[in-house]
Formats: structure tokens, C-alpha cells, sequence
């Protein structure tokens, strides 16, 4: 399995903080949230690589990170008997917001430029969580040859209106996606964490020839809850969809108090 992390973004509802750093390398509780990505990814049984598509403005930001990064796990690794995760950063070359290829656009290239046939964990490099990914992976290894989403409840319908919405059936199949809806048939708020089996790359592909959106990547999981089959993983515990100046500080202070054994929220 290849972990693919998004990171293209030019968080330009974060700045001045993002206006030399890329979101993903911003602290939480004192670790970049990439860095928090890493452990909960690095520890999924099958996964042997790991690739972050960003743009020109911070490919030599994730460069550096990920050398040095590769090399403090070396000694972890060999520790253990094992060989750690490749980290591999790929620019889409794109210079400025106005430019980007979107996220579908980004997995896209990802796919062309690596020739990758294995089966894919896709993440956003601003989404942290208490989930264990190696259970997402296990629920879409058990989905396949058809592709997973993650899911979390905001118990809230006023909340789920800003997100995307997700409706299950009893198979847990997603039956409903709607994209910030005015009156939400649920509140299952798609994250972005897929999980898309090899047998399905062909998919995106397809879905690159088509007149549809390519930035978001719930737009391609809704176009899959349509023209194939796309199960809902509901999970439990924190998640931080980090997108704004309130939801680092939140995410910053929870994480603080986490490590601290401190309760949260």
C-alpha cells in the first residue's frame, strides 16, 4: 500500500503563519501536524511508501523535512529489524493558488508521475485525528474491490452544513453525498481519508476525463457513491479538520493538554 498525503495547499486562510511555511509543517502541541500524519501512517501493516504532492512555493520546505525525518527513523527502524517508510515529495510545479491542479488533480499526477499499482491510503496534510489508521485500513481492505471513506459524526445538523454529508445504509454503502446541504440528511461529515484499492486507479483516471471538479477530493468520492460502490467508516474519539487560525489554536491547545494527560472536549 502507498499513503499519499495532499499538501499542495497554499493556506492562504492561515496567514502571515503560511506565508513561509507550508500548513502541514505548523505546530500542534509542538509537533508539525505532517509529523503526527507520519506516526499514525508509518505504523500501518503493508505500507511500504509514503508520498506528499505539493507545489513549487514549499517542495524544498517538505524536502528538507522529509530527509531529515527519513534519516532520525533509520536508527528507530533498525532497532526493531525493520526498514523504514520511504518518504517521497513530488512538486506539481504550480506557483500560486490562482494555479493549483486541485486535489484530484495532484492524486492524478501522483499516479501518472510514480506509475503506482498498489492500493492507495489517501489523507489531507491538515487532518489530525484519534483514529487508528490501521482500522480504516483494515474496514477498506474488507470493502474491497470498492473504495472507503472515513467518517465522522458532528452530532449537530447547524454543524453539518458546512461539510460534506454522508448517508449510510445498512452494509454501511454510502447511499447519499451531499456537499454542504441546507438541510443535511445526516451528520456523518466526510474527512478527507480514502482508502481507494488498486483495482479502482483506473477510476480517477476516468474521472480526469470528465467535466466534473478536480479540486476537492470528496467530489471524487461522491462521483464514486454513484457510478460504483463507496463504504462509510464511522469512527470515534477527536478529529481536527485544521483549515483556519481557530482550528490550529483549538487543535493546538487540545493536543497540549493531551500530552499533558490532561482531559479534552
Amino acid at each position: 500500500m502507498t499513503a499519499i498525503i495532499l499538501a499542495a495547499g497554499y493556506g492562504t486562510r492561515l496567514y502571515p503563519l503560511t506565508l513561509d511555511r507550508p500548513k502541514a509543517l505548523l505546530e500542534v502541541g509542538g509537533k508539525a501536524i505532517l509529523e503526527r500524519l507520519l506516526e499514525k501512517i508509518e505504523v500501518i501493516k503493508g505500507c511500504e511508501r509514503i508520498i506528499v504532492i505539493t507545489n513549487e512555493k514549499f517542495h524544498k520546505n517538505f524536502e528538507i523535512w522529509a530527509k531529515a525525518k527519513f534519516q532520525t527513523r533509520i536508527e528507530k527502524f533498525s532497532n526493531a529489524g525493520l526498514e523504514p517508510i520511504s518518504i517521497e515529495v513530488i512538486n506539481d510545479k504550480t506557483k500560486d493558488d490562482k494555479a493549483r491542479l486541485g486535489a484530484i488533480g495532484d492524486i492524478n499526477l501522483v499516479l501518472e508521475k510514480t506509475g503506482i499499482k498498489d492500493d492507495l491510503l489517501i489523507t489531507g496534510s491538515d487532518n489530525l485525528f484519534e483514529l487508528d489508521l490501521g482500522e480504516f485500513v483494515k474496514f477498506g481492505r474488507g470493502k474491497e474491490p470498492f473504495s472507503s471513506i472515513a467518517l465522522f459524526d458532528v452530532k449537530d445538523t447547524s454543524l453539518a452544513k458546512k461539510y460534506g454529508i454522508c448517508s449510510l445504509d445498512k452494509n454501511l454503502q454510502v447511499t447519499d453525498f451531499q456537499e454542504k446541504p441546507p438541510e443535511p440528511k445526516s451528520t456523518l461529515a466526510a474527512t478527507a481519508l480514502y482508502y481507494i484499492p488498486k483495482e479502482k486507479i483506473p477510476k480517477i483516471f476516468d474521472y480526469m476525463t470528465k467535466d466534473l471538479p478536480k479540486d476537492a477530493p470528496g467530489n471524487l468520492m461522491k462521483w464514486l457513491a454513484k457510478v460504483d460502490k463507496l463504504f462509510g467508516f464511522v469512527f470515534k474519539g477527536a478529529w481536527y479538520d485544521i483549515g483556519d487560525k481557530e482550528s490550529l489554536k483549538k487543535a493546538d491547545e487540545e493536543f497540549k493538554r493531551k500530552e499533558k494527560g490532561e482531559k479534552t472536549e
